[in-house]
């Protein structure tokens, strides 16, 4: 079951790959997918096609990189020309914590709280637009995003490339075990992803505890 579902994916090869994996990660900051589809799975999944031959290790992960770096380079122009339209974005309304706090981590530490950011999911996909709203300017943010998005991105591609190529060496039935796999992962990253979110805002969500003095 898991082999008939996953397998489409793990077959892809050429421009559909990189295709599919490019706009993966570009939407997690510009449009902010990643409230629902962390970018290092797409990273880590391009990372396992290439390990099958679907497509080269370099051109996969030169896509991953160039991807985020546009993506939230979209995400940072949305932030700074709709601010608080951006705000008002459902996905962020019920996070207002947690936006509060890289707000307050973007004025303290501007660029590397961007390059920080690209490491956590639920920051990864809000940073951008938050450095936009902050006003920081694009020629401090860009480089940090670059640099960010270069070690991420070489992470997590290179990450599915060698575990799908050990896998791939050690058994016959590498599509079940590599679609298994992917499975792992994607849960791993998921339940990753609402951790630092409940880490993160997860008093948010809770009504004030009432002052008893203040009632009296």
């Amino acid at each position: 079951m898991i082999s008939k579902i996953l397998q489409p994916l793990l077959s892809l090869h050429g421009w559909e790959a990189y295709l599919l994996v490019g706009l993966l990660v570009f939407a997690e900051a510009a449009v902010m997918l990643g409230f629902v589809f962390p970018g290092e799975t797409a990273a880590i999944l391009g990372g396992v096609i290439a390990s099958k031959g679907g497509v080269g290790l370099w051109g996969i992960a030169a896509t991953v990189v160039l991807c985020a770096i546009v993506g939230d380079s979209v995400g940072y122009w949305v932030g700074d020309k709709w601010g608080p339209f951006f705000l008002r974005l459902g996905p962020l309304k019920k996070r207002q914590r947690g936006i509060d706090m890289a707000l307050d981590q973007l004025r303290r530490r501007g660029a590397t709280a961007v390059f920080i950011g690209r490491f956590s999911a639920f920051l990864r996909a809000v940073i951008p637009g938050l450095a936009g709203v902050s006003r920081m300017r694009y020629r401090i943010f860009l480089p940090a995003n670059a640099l960010g998005a270069l070690c991420w991105g070489l992470l997590y591609v290179f990450l599915g490339y060698f575990v799908g190529e050990r896998v791939e060496k050690a058994t016959g039935i590498a599509s079940d075990i590599l679609a298994g796999l992917i499975v792992v992962v994607i849960v791993a990253a998921v339940v990753r992803h609402r951790r630092n979110e409940k880490r993160q805002i997860g008093a948010a969500a809770e009504p004030d505890t009432p002052d008893p003095d203040a009632a009296a």
